[in-house]
């Protein structure tokens, strides 16, 4: 495929939503190429992502990279790219499937045009805690959900937690009805956008990039986000009050596109899958240390108003939202909800 034409069809919204198959084609007979000794060449790994190193997804990639390195480097090269710098996440789904990239580590949130099952994350107040979410996502119903796109050609390696949500906005919200009328910047989800609207605000899909001046300038009100993410982007900068709700998750799916992986040379590819579980092993159990530092630090600066909900306020929250569960529980399917309830239990 020549440049104009890889820029043509990722330019077409046609093939960005639904040319997976003729992707998956053109990936294979690149993968086959003209028989030269694949074992003989050093492997390539660009991954981007759009967050700061110091953040836990930014951790996690430098340290699968220099495990890598450790381990493989004389046959593998990992390539990290971070804070957005090489391309969005929207951009790198696309980029993966093209293999422009090979390793992405993207919200849980932004596969919604791929499959519905990944909307179980974004429910409010599904999992009380990141041990809940650890619970399921290591049960066989959470292990499932890693090959949910394989036939769309994309393998799931792992996940990575990023940690639990709070909400920020000019006034805190220790009720929903502080959230009615206010502008939320929101990921690309429609889970999202339907929990916003739920408790009467207007909910704002946009990069991540962009919330910092957007809330600066009052182009948006409110925003929500782990404790890591508000302190890495500056939010607390900008936003007079957070509410310690943690009513939601923000995890990544690391991806890699079915074909290359499959085209690596067994030995090396059962290798990066070990370091891929190391990896993530590892960078789970520092995202709850990362984002409490987080807090500390935010607390420290003076620059925002932390408040903490009471399980009563909390129970008012959660009935509020829930109405948002059976908007979506056909689409994710009752028998995931029900098994990610019981990590919660």
């Amino acid at each position: 495929m020549s440049t104009t034409s890889l820029q043509q069809a990722r330019s077409s919204s046609v093939c960005r939503f639904g040319c997976w198959a003729l992707l998956i084609c053109s990936l294979a007979l690149t993968a086959c190429g003209d028989g030269t000794n694949k074992a003989e060449e050093k492997i390539l790994i660009k991954f981007p992502h759009v967050t700061a190193p110091g953040t836990p997804k930014g951790k996690a990639a430098d340290r699968f990279r220099d495990l890598v390195h450790e381990r493989l480097g004389d046959r593998v090269t990992v390539e990290v790219y971070p804070s957005g710098q090489l391309m969005n996440d929207d951009d790198s789904i696309d980029a993966l499937a093209f293999g422009e990239v090979q390793m992405i580590a993207v919200s849980l949130s932004k596969f919604d045009r791929l499959t519905k099952k990944y909307q179980l994350f974004d429910l409010p107040f599904m999992f009380n805690n990141i041990e809940a979410v650890e619970r399921f996502q290591s049960s066989p119903s959470g292990a499932a959900l890693l090959t949910a796109m394989n036939d769309n050609g994309l393998t799931g390696l792992g996940f990575w937690h990023n940690g639990m949500k709070q909400f920020s906005g000019p006034e805190p919200m220790t009720t929903p009805a502080a959230a009615e009328g206010l502008k939320f910047r929101i990921m690309e989800s429609d889970v999202l956008q339907a929990q916003i609207l739920q408790v009467g605000g207007n909910p704002q899909k946009m990069a991540l990039g962009e919330v910092y001046q957007a809330l600066q300038t009052g182009a948006v009100d409110a925003q929500e986000n782990t404790w890591s993410n508000i302190y890495s982007a500056k939010f607390y900068e900008v936003q007079p009050h957070i509410t310690q709700s943690n009513h939601g998750y923000i995890g990544y799916l690391v991806l890699v596109n079915s074909g290359f992986w499959s085209s690596i040379p067994d030995d090396i590819r059962s290798e990066l899958q070990s370091i891929m579980d190391e990896t993530s092993a590892w960078a789970n159990a520092q995202s709850t240390a990362i984002n409490l530092e987080a807090l500390e630090k935010i607390k420290a600066s003076e620059r925002s108003n932390v408040v903490t909900l009471t399980p009563e306020q909390i129970e008012e929250w959660r009935v509020a939202m829930r109405p948002v569960w059976t908007q979506f529980e056909e689409a994710i399917g009752s028998d995931i909800i029900e098994a990610a309830q019981q990590s919660s239990q």
